[in-house]
């Protein structure tokens, strides 16, 4: 197991790469595909927006659904997408918690208000004439890596717009990633291969396993014990993949992984680490929950976004209809929002002058 070339430290879970507004995802004439992980979306702006107890022309809550919206119509206007693909959670069944109970768990009830928003998104998107998914027994988070998997396949480019780490694991050289933090669309970081690696120390191939070892508190996953983010991050560095790290412990039982990790760690200047990390991969639970890990956290890519991009006017593909735009934004109740959505949806800059 060769010692590679010394990386550098995994930094915190901050922004210090550039933001959407300064780091345009067009890097040539290829097409883009914007996927959108709408629950996340959703989630973030009820907390952010339940102050202002904003209602449509039906006197319902609609704060979540059009702090989503304006964000989307922001992030259209910052990326100029060819086409947008919505992934929404199925809140009726779940996969993932019938192979695993307790999956999510301890997570707070949600309030009324966002649930109402959550089971309206799907009409509202899909009245405008935008594409959505909401795969059978699956999430958003499958949809978005379906629509990674998607762009690569067509030779598009991919901007996942989310506030979920899951959606790392799908970054590449064609998928970029705008994780959504305080600030919104232009002061959030678009990360790419390389800024994921400045920030965690791990190629993003490697981000799946990094996950897997690391665990999820948010999604009830513990990771393996005595394995951390910095910790896990070495292992991937060293061996390069968990498929060598287990072959060595089981073959021979993580002598030259112990090795390679101590030469490692003292060519960063810390303290010897092979024997504690070896010990906890040699633990009887470690490969299990390794495994469980990320069978609960892979994506599914393989799904039917129902896109058709040679179809002109198909759900997706932009610009919208005007009168579609005007009459579903409008009903929101903001007339500014309805301007910039007119304008930036529509394709025509005068359509909110007209009106």
């Amino acid at each position: 197991m060769p010692l590679p070339d010394p990386a550098p430290a995994p930094a915190s879970d901050a922004p210090a790469q550039p933001s959407a507004a300064a780091a345009l995802a067009r890097t040539g004439e290829k097409k883009l595909l914007l996927v959108v992980d709408a629950p996340s979306l959703l989630h973030r702006n009820h907390h952010a927006r339940a102050y202002t107890r904003m209602v449509d022309r039906a006197n319902r809550p609609v704060w979540a659904l059009h702090g989503m919206l304006r964000q989307i119509i922001e992030a259209i206007d910052t990326f100029a997408p060819d086409a947008v693909v919505f992934g929404l959670d199925d809140r009726t069944a779940s996969e993932r918690r019938d192979f695993y109970p307790d999956y999510k768990a301890g997570r707070a009830e949600k309030a009324p208000e966002l649930v109402d928003q959550l089971e309206r998104a799907g009409s509202l998107l899909d009245a405008l004439g935008l594409a959505t998914v909401t795969p059978p027994g699956l999430e958003a988070d499958d949809v978005n890596a379906s629509g990674a998997s998607w762009a690569g396949r067509h030779g598009w480019e991919c901007v996942v717009i989310t506030s979920d780490r899951d959606a790392f694991a799908h970054i590449s050289e064609h998928t970029k990633v705008l994780r959504l933090i305080d600030g919104g669309i232009h002061a959030s970081p678009l990360l790419t291969p390389r800024s994921l690696r400045a920030m965690y120390g791990v190629d993003a191939s490697s981000y799946l396993a990094y996950a897997a070892l690391r665990g999820d508190a948010s999604d009830n996953l513990p990771g393996v014990s005595g394995i951390g983010e910095k910790a896990a991050a070495a292992l991937l560095e060293v061996a390069g993949s968990m498929q060598e790290v287990w072959a060595d412990v089981e073959h021979d039982e993580g002598r030259t992984l112990a090795a390679a990790l101590d030469s490692w760690s003292l060519e960063q200047g810390g303290r010897r680490l092979g024997a504690r990390l070896v010990k906890a991969l040699r633990a009887p639970d470690a490969r299990e929950r390794y495994d469980f890990n990320v069978r609960i956290m892979t994506g599914r890519d393989d799904l039917d976004l129902r896109l058709t991009p040679d179809v002109p006017g198909s759900p997706g593909l932009l610009p919208l209809d005007i009168d579609r735009v005007s009459r579903v934004v409008g009903f929101l109740g903001n007339q500014s929002t309805t301007d910039l959505a007119l304008r930036v949806l529509t394709g025509d800059p005068a359509s909110a002058s007209r009106r």
